[in-house]
């Protein structure tokens, strides 16, 4: 009796702890099954039910990185873009995910359809002016995020030089690309 006791106690607190993660969830240091410590040589695991293709571009001496890119099974869309701290090294971790899907997004909701309003929930810790796109950074949850200048007023579009606050950014601007960058 006690024995039957003990073991069914057991089985209610194993299964009571089993949690499913979410294969869209993001977080500071993971996106999906995927974490800030997986290898590339474990990609193959993490993503079984989807579709891994390398790029390689043959010559290490340019810098460039070998971004691999996730594609969901059935269906051939885009998941995530991968890159990994050392490129054609298989014990290298990833450095950089480039979030594709609008099915991924972060506990508040936020996921590449969103607008510059939606990072006002967090501490803007960088604007950089380039060319054609303002970079966002937002090191409490370990993203960066790029919008497209033309969603900026006229005359802040074409000065590179000119500094630019997160108060004259509409809360309307769309995000154009939201990366993780795990250091």
């Amino acid at each position: 009796m006690r024995n039957s006791l003990f073991i069914g106690l057991l089985f209610g607190l194993l299964v009571a702890c089993e949690t499913k993660t979410d294969p869209f969830a993001i977080t500071k240091n993971s996106v999906g099954f995927l974490t800030d410590s997986t290898k590339v040589n474990a990609l193959k695991v993490v993503f079984v039910n989807d579709s891994i293709s390398k790029y390689i571009g043959g010559d290490e001496f340019t810098g460039s990185t070998n971004t691999i890119s996730i594609y969901e099974k059935g269906t051939g869309k885009l998941l995530l873009e991968l890159d990994p701290n050392y490129t054609l090294d298989s014990l290298s971790t990833i450095r950089t995910v480039r979030i594709m899907d609008e099915r991924f997004k972060n506990k508040d909701g936020l996921n590449k359809l969103s607008t510059f309003g939606d990072l006002n929930k967090y501490t803007i810790s960088g604007i950089q002016n380039t060319l054609r796109s303002l970079i966002i950074s937002v090191d409490e949850i370990n993203a960066y995020f790029t919008l497209n200048k033309s969603e900026l007023p006229e005359e802040m579009r074409y000065n590179m030089n000119q500094k630019i606050e997160a108060i004259s950014i509409p809360e309307t601007a769309k995000i154009k690309d939201f990366y993780l960058q795990w250091y």
